[in-house]
């Protein structure tokens, strides 16, 4: 096979997570291309290495996946990202791709998630759909996000503003490590004078951060911090790709990408 498509996520050491997430939207990314050759990453070095002595699973990173792709004697190369911007997870999977350019007649970058404007429209779309049993009066919808010190960071800001824009207005968004912070979430629910809310992550997989930072029992996670506030709390672990409309998102980017990718050989 000629073409290949490389299908890059951070990865996550969860493996229900793991199945519901990160393999879903690999397996809809693989519908798309059919008779293409497939390979697979994740840009995680250190849940690569705990998957491996933990479960003995192996799994590849970038330059590993495109040195067996160039050992396959594929020629043109897809690399679809699995993430929801070009941050520093992007920025670290571009450079250790970067030594493989030349392997390749052809090698093409499809987006992230978010990349257009139209991403944060149709994304702020699907997340309302999934959440619409809880938008009722008295309850605020709080996305958990990674965050990061990149410049990329303003996605973050840039979905809220979407949100609102389109009269979702009990949606609210915040990061584990950046802006905008629990802190400033968390005075932003106090004033709407509700009683519940509702925590679901911003993120592909509902890993570490989801499990522990957003639902644990400990008292530093959001669910302890809201309660002590007085509020009624429901979380839901529900990573974004378990969401058919977010896989056919990255399907769509992916798409996109090949269609580059053809007009270049011609």
């Amino acid at each position: 096979m000629e073409q290949a498509i490389l299908v890059v996520s951070f990865g996550t050491s969860y493996q229900e997570s793991r199945i519901k997430n990160i393999e879903a939207v690999e397996q809809a990314i693989r519908a798309e291309f059919p008779g293409w050759e497939m390979g697979t990453a994740f840009t995680s070095r250190v849940i690569i290495r705990l998957l491996q002595k933990r479960d003995g699973i192996l799994v590849d990173g970038v330059s590993e996946a495109l040195e067996k792709l160039a050992e396959k004697g594929c020629k043109r190369v897809v690399i679809q990202p699995v993430l929801v911007m070009e941050g520093e997870e992007y920025d670290r999977m571009r450079e250790e791709a970067k030594p493989y350019e030349n392997r390749f007649d052809r090698m093409v970058w499809g987006k992230p998630l978010l990349s257009e404007e139209q991403d944060y429209l149709q994304l702020s779309e699907i997340l309302a759909k999934d959440t619409c049993q809880y938008n009722r009066e008295g309850t605020e919808i709080l996305f958990m996000g990674h965050g990061t010190e990149h410049g990329a960071n303003a996605v973050y800001d840039r979905l809220a503003v979407v949100f609102q824009n389109s009269g979702h207005a009990r949606y609210h968004i915040g990061t584990v490590e950046a802006e905008p912070s629990f802190e400033t979430l968390e005075q932003e629910v106090c004033k709407t004078g509700s009683g519940k809310i509702l925590l679901q992550p911003l993120m592909i997989v509902a890993g570490d951060h989801a499990h522990n930072d957003m639902a644990g029992e400990g008292p530093g996670s959001w669910k302890s911090r809201l309660k002590a506030r007085g509020f009624e709390v429901v979380c839901r672990l529900k990573g974004m790709g378990e969401l058919e409309g977010v896989r056919r998102m990255f399907v769509e980017h992916a798409r996109e990408a090949r269609k580059k990718l053809e007009n270049m050989v011609r």
